[in-house]
């Protein structure tokens, strides 16, 4: 077993073990237990009772957070030349279509979301291959497919974010920065959580949101109780 770092053990003595917390003293805890030199991103995982392998289970959403993630995301617009201007008031940081297509097909993806348009996904479609399995493909149920480029682009810059659960039947994401304050992270992830719950499908049964975990890069997580955030 790999010693454990004096960060580390002070984290493990603040937190107690097995205990549940409210979201308000996790987010306040959660400050305190992260001692990376970097503004560390904060992380909540939701375990939902659904199973991922049934088309009817299946949970996928996109919101927008009050606060936003507070990271940069770099977003690629791939839209007509009548959009491009657009696009680049919204705070787009590329945009075109032709030749960064050609650079997609090249294996170039230094960015973090693509917003197009109907009527190229007949270009669009083919970068499934380089897109799809990074998670960046466009997809108008994730509202990234859309002739309204504009506050599509606004949207993601603000802190709009797409997820989706994964195959153990968790649903991961960053809602923030440990830099935020306390308020501004539980208000962060009363969005996010009371978003999932109003996907709940009708085939799930039983309990749907099983448990829920607030975290940062490298800090233990803190589980946190369902009423909290739904009150």
């Amino acid at each position: 077993m790999g010693r454990i770092t004096k960060n580390r053990k002070l984290a493990q003595e603040k937190l107690e073990k097995d205990k549940i917390y409210s979201l308000s003293d996790a987010a306040s805890l959660l400050k305190e237990i992260t001692f990376t030199k970097f503004d560390a991103s904060v992380d909540i995982d939701v375990r939902l009772g659904v199973d991922p392998r049934k088309a009817n289970q299946m949970v996928r959403g996109v919101v927008s957070l009050p606060h936003g993630t507070g990271k940069e995301v770099r977003v690629l617009a791939l839209v007509t030349p009548d959009k491009e201007a657009e696009a680049k008031e919204a705070g787009a940081d590329f945009v075109g279509l032709d030749e960064y297509i050609e650079k997609i097909k090249g294996g170039w993806t230094d960015f973090d979301v693509v917003i197009t348009m109907p009527p190229v996904m007949g270009k669009v479609g083919p970068l499934g291959r380089v897109l799809g399995p990074r998670g960046l493909m466009p997809n108008p149920k994730s509202g990234t497919v859309t002739m309204d480029i504009g506050k599509a682009v606004g949207e993601v810059k603000q802190g709009k974010i797409d997820f989706k659960v994964d195959k153990f039947g968790i649903i991961h994401t960053s809602i923030g920065k440990v830099s935020f304050t306390a308020d501004k992270i539980v208000e962060n992830a009363h969005e996010f959580i009371n978003t999932i719950i109003k996907l709940k499908p009708t085939a799930a049964k039983g309990t749907y949101v099983k448990s829920i975990s607030l975290s940062s890069t490298m800090s233990p997580g803190i589980q946190v109780e369902l009423k909290s955030v739904t009150d």
